[in-house]
């Protein structure tokens, strides 16, 4: 017996889902609209199979997806959605191996691809998804080679949470060096806060996603 909760908020998805997965008549099948409702059937059903459209549940951020799934660890998800970020993508697949991903206008049998692969504990990336994860690689890729050797490993000392006075002592630099360093890296990224230059550090790979949540 397997189960599974559909976390979808469009009526006919949840129907087609549904579909599929009672042609096995072994197969249980839960539905819940909010992620209070899901974290109430994980609770119960901790070794589930679950299907979340993400941009249409209530989730503030990716990190609140993270920390569900790595609190029920035993779980496994097929995201599965119409559009998902290319820097979310990346983010939750390098944060986990729970995750698949599937995209609504892609063909059914991905989705069966992808329910064959969860029953192996494995996980299982559309064509689409890893296109987009490559994408955006080789884009970060580009804009590595924006900054200097200096210059990222200030980024990282900003996106571990060091002030200027330390990153200056750190390296046996001046205050003002390092305030243009600041300056010359928020200008290259175009960004504006540390905390941009924060979420960079996490896409670049800088800082481990699984131990810094912004």
């Amino acid at each position: 017996m397997r189960k599974y909760i559909i976390a979808d908020n469009q009526e006919l998805t949840r129907f087609a889902l549904e579909s599929l997965l009672r042609q096995d008549e072994e197969n249980v099948v839960y539905k819940v609209s909010d992620k209070a409702g899901l974290v109430a059937l994980l609770k119960e059903h901790e070794i589930a199979v679950v299907f979340l459209d993400y941009t249409l549940f209530d989730f503030t951020d990716e990190d609140q997806l993270l920390i569900i799934a790595e609190r029920f660890n035993l779980s496994d998800w097929i995201l599965i959605s119409d559009d998902l970020t290319p820097q979310f993508i990346r983010r939750v697949v390098y944060s986990s191996h729970q995750f698949s991903v599937v995209f609504k206008d892609g063909p059914l049998n991905e989705v069966r691809e992808a329910l064959k692969s969860v029953e192996r504990h494995t996980r299982y990336l559309s064509q689409r998804a890893l296109e987009t994860i490559i994408t955006q690689q080789q884009g970060e890729d580009k804009t590595d080679n924006i900054l200097t050797q200096t210059e990222t490993e200030i980024v990282k000392a900003i996106a571990l949470g060091k002030t200027t006075k330390e990153i200056a002592a750190e390296r046996f630099s001046s205050i003002h060096t390092v305030t243009t360093h600041r300056k010359n890296i928020f200008r290259k990224l175009g960004i504006n806060t540390a905390h941009e230059a924060v979420k960079y550090a996490l896409r670049a790979g800088l800082i481990d996603p699984s131990e810094f949540y912004i």
